[in-house]
């Protein structure tokens, strides 16, 4: 399947986030090694690499939860290791999160679930607004059915979507996706990433995505940038990046491409 993405929705004139000169090591290790990465408005950016590569470092550099040795970290306008707590917050509270676990809690139904975020949030909302929320995200992820249900009593692919629709409740600007296909069948994965382009164009998002699943990449990514000992070495179209001499782009594509 070939990237459905409307292009012309990606405004190239306004970054959203601007990564310039990125180190991070921890002790010895050097996980980043001076990145660069640019995502515009509207986009969908596939950050792509091995496990252990520092794809999840980026984006706990990204929200701020951990601080860069050197280099700079610029979203939606505000520069991320220059902020107070309160101000850090606010700029997540823009930017919504979807964890490989989807991170929902057990004791509570969805409804509960997806009520929480707003509850803890957004102040002075009556229990009609927040139903009306609720249903309005189910509704988006196409499980609009399951609001009574238990987390334990959904699939796993079911869980990654209502965990989606709890990052949407918030109507985040930025969607950071980690390895949103992750352990589900080939099926389930083709509706996950047939998700994030709805959500990029239902909710007018900027995502990057952190995947090594190839497939994953080509059908959300408008663009893909390869994470390879700790340097961005491609970045481009799926096409440009893989049609490549590199050993070890190429290396990564035979292990992980299933066409």
């Amino acid at each position: 399947m070939e990237n459905q993405n409307i292009q012309h929705n990606i405004n190239r004139d306004e970054q959203v986030i601007e990564i310039k000169n990125l180190y991070k090591s921890f002790d010895e290790l050097d996980v980043l090694k001076g990145i660069d990465l640019t995502v515009f408005k509207g986009e969908n950016v596939a950050v792509l690499g091995k496990s252990g590569s520092g794809k999840s470092v980026l984006i706990k550099l990204l929200v701020g939860l951990l601080k860069p040795d050197k280099g700079e970290i610029t979203v939606l306008g505000q520069k991320v290791d220059k902020l107070s707590n309160m101000e850090l917050n606010s700029l997540r509270l823009r930017i919504g999160f979807s964890f490989q676990n989807s991170a929902l809690y057990d004791s509570m139904n969805i409804r509960q679930n997806l009520g929480f975020p707003l509850t803890m949030n957004v102040k002075n909302l009556s229990k009609k607004e927040i139903t009306k929320s609720i249903e309005e995200v189910l509704d988006a992820v196409g499980l609009a059915d399951k609001i009574e249900e238990m987390p334990g009593d959904l699939s796993g692919g079911q869980r990654k979507r209502i965990g989606i629709a709890r990052t949407l409740i918030l109507r985040p600007e930025i969607m950071l996706y980690d390895e949103p296909t992750s352990g589900l069948d080939p099926i389930t994965s083709s509706e996950i990433n047939k998700l994030i382009l709805q959500v990029q164009k239902q909710y007018n998002t900027s995502s990057i995505i952190i995947t090594h699943d190839l497939t994953c990449a080509k059908e959300t990514g408008d663009r893909m940038a390869m994470l390879v000992n700790g340097k961005f070495n491609m970045e481009g179209t799926f096409e440009e990046v893989f049609d490549s001499d590199d050993e070890q782009v190429k290396g990564f594509f035979n292990y992980n491409f299933i066409q």
